[in-house]
């Protein structure tokens, strides 16, 4: 890192994974995650889940390390979201956020590992909470539709296959987050824990994290109603075409017996 008490860090969510067992960049600076040096200059945390977080690299040095690092992205974003804040280094300091910058003691690694962690699950967060909010958006018009009809038409069963393909995915993608468990840097540097939890604190990992989780769990109950209330309707129709069976066979049998053989 360069030797000034100020610099920037920002968290680009490149893609659904990163595929950190292939790096061949390099000796990396730390492992778990994998920290190494940027061409040019600055540091880069990558995670598996698909974040890559960036001290003190400037634009033209982000671009060419991202093109750089492209082969081990998995589904790319074409607009990665993003997340940026800046880094003051004070030894005096209480170490934490500060207005709307993060003040630590020193730029070690281990320190840097912490606030990469906070930051890239903050990103991935605000990618699936704009997500979600276009979720709420397509399932009004779904709820006005039975209030108003009381029944599901082909469109809106072609929204609940949409639905039930994102919860898949974001199921799956926060599973692999874990943003709920500490990083396991904690293990062995204790110390950094009180720097974790107020970075995590200021900007409301748990909370978000939960509110996601409240909000996926209605989109799945929704789904999951539509999906019952088109199966009772195909059911039913299948009823009525075993009944409608059954009467023509009894029509057919009144036939031979009443009019073929008087």
């Amino acid at each position: 890192m360069a030797d000034r008490p100020d610099f920037n860090a920002k968290a680009v969510l490149v893609g659904d994974r990163i595929d950190i067992r292939s790096w061949k960049g390099g000796e990396p600076l730390a492992s778990y995650p994998l920290t190494v040096g940027v061409p040019g200059g600055g540091a880069a945390v990558l995670f598996r889940y698909g974040v890559v977080v960036l001290f003190d690299v400037t634009e033209p040095e982000e671009t060419a390390f991202l093109e750089q690092i492209a082969p081990l992205v998995g589904n790319r974003f074409p607009p990665p979201e993003t997340e940026e804040t800046e880094i003051h280094i004070d030894p005096r300091a209480l170490e934490g956020m500060h207005g709307d910058r993060i003040c630590l003691v020193n730029d070690d690694v281990e320190r840097l590992q912490i606030v990469a962690d906070v930051l890239s699950k903050s990103v991935i967060l605000a990618f699936y909470e704009a997500r979600i909010a276009g979720s709420f958006d397509r399932i009004e018009p779904l709820a006005l539709e039975l209030q108003r009809g009381g029944r599901v038409t082909g469109k809106s069963k072609e929204l609940v296959r949409h639905i039930g393909a994102m919860l898949l995915s974001e199921h799956l993608m926060v599973g692999r987050v874990a943003v709920s468990e500490k990083p396991e840097l904690l293990w062995t540097r204790p110390e950094l824990e009180g720097l974790f939890i107020r970075l995590e604190d200021e900007f409301e990992i748990k909370e978000r994290h939960d509110a996601l989780g409240s909000k996926l769990h209605l989109i799945s109950h929704t789904a999951q109603t539509l999906t019952q209330l088109e199966q009772t309707r195909r059911s039913l129709r299948l009823e009525l075409y075993i009944v409608l069976l059954i009467v023509a066979e009894i029509v057919i049998m009144l036939y031979e017996v009443f009019l073929r053989h008087p």
